[in-house]
C-alpha cells in the first residue's frame, strides 16, 4: 500500500505524520519505505545521517535515472529512506509536466514493488501543487491529509478537494482519501467546530482519530527520534499508534500480524 501524507498548507503536520506512522509500522513488524518527497527535506533531518550529495537522493531518481532501490538508506527503528535533497525544486522546471514524468514515481515504484510486495510506502509530500506532488498522488493508493484544527487549515482542505477533483478525469480514478485532524486541543472550541464542519463536508472520510496537541510529537524530531521512542506512554504516541489501528481496521494498511 502507497499511502501519500499531503496537504497544500504548510504547518499541519505532514512530516511528523509520516515519521510516527512509519515508526507504528515497524512496531507492528512491518517496516516501511519513506520517500521524502520534500525539498526541505525535513523528514530526511530527522533521520540525521542521510548523504548529503544529490546523486544520493530522490532528484538522483528523476535527473540521473537511478532506481530507487540504489537510493534507499536503513532508518534504525523505522524501515528504510530515500531522502530528499534541496535540488529537488528544479524538478518541475527541468521536466515540465508531461505525462512521463507525472508517472515517474508510480512507474518507479511498481518495480521496487516486484521485489518487496508486502513493504508499505509513506510519502511525505511537499506543501504545494507540482510535479513533485502530482508523482505522489499519482502514485498513491490513498492519501492521508492532516487538517490542524483552525480555519485557515479547514479552506485548505477545500482547496485540496477541488485540486483532486480536477484531477480525477487525468487519472481515470477517485483516490480514497482521509482527512486527519492534527493539534488537536480539547480545551478549545475552535477544535471542535472545526471537526463538526469537516465531518458535515467529508462524512466517513475523517478519520476518527485525532492527534491532539502535544509536547512529545513536538519535540521528538529534534531528538531524531519518533514519538515512540522519545516517550511511548505520552499523548502523542496513544495518539499515532490509535491513527495506525484505524487505517488497518479501514482496509488500508493491510500487515502481517506479528504482535
Amino acid at each position: 500500500m502507497r499511502i501519500a501524507i499531503f496537504n497544500q498548507k504548510g504547518g499541519v503536520g505532514k512530516t511528523t505524520t509520516a515519521l510516527n506512522l512509519g515508526a507504528a509500522l515497524q512496531r507492528s513488524g512491518n517496516p516501511p519505505l519513506l520517500i521524502d518527497l520534500d525539498p526541505q527535506g525535513h523528514l530526511s533531518s530527522i533521520h540525521g545521517k542521510t548523504p548529503l550529495e544529490s546523486g544520493h537522493s530522490l532528484f538522483a531518481f528523476f535527473q540521473d535515472l537511478r532506481a530507487l532501490e540504489e537510493l534507499e538508506v536503513d532508518w534504525e527503528n523505522i524501515g528504510r529512506l530515500i531522502p530528499a535533497h534541496q535540488q529537488l525544486i528544479k524538478v518541475d522546471s527541468i521536466f515540465g509536466k508531461g505525462p512521463a514524468i507525472l508517472n515517474k514515481l508510480r512507474h518507479g515504484l511498481d518495480v521496487l514493488e516486484e521485489k518487496h510486495p508486502e513493504r508499505h510506502c509513506l510519502i511525505d509530500c511537499c506543501p504545494y501543487i507540482g510535479v513533485l506532488a502530482l508523482n505522489a498522488i499519482f502514485a498513491s493508493d490513498c492519501l492521508v491529509i492532516p487538517v490542524s484544527t483552525d480555519y485557515l487549515s479547514l479552506q485548505a482542505a477545500d482547496q485540496i478537494t477541488r485540486t483532486l477533483q480536477v484531477l480525477e478525469p487525468v487519472m481515470k480514478r477517485r483516490i480514497p482519501r482521509y482527512y486527519l485532524l492534527t493539534r488537536f486541543d480539547r480545551r478549545r472550541r475552535m477544535s471542535d467546530d472545526v471537526r463538526n464542519k469537516l465531518r458535515e463536508r467529508y462524512g466517513d472520510e475523517v478519520l476518527d482519530t485525532a492527534i491532539s496537541e502535544n509536547v512529545t510529537v513536538a519535540e521528538s524530531p529534534s531528538m531524531n527520534q519518533d514519538v515512540f521512542r522519545h516517550n511511548a506512554s505520552s499523548t502523542g504516541a496513544h495518539d499515532y499508534r490509535a491513527l495506525f489501528d484505524e487505517l488497518v481496521e479501514r482496509g488500508s494498511l493491510p500487515i502481517r500480524t506479528t504482535r
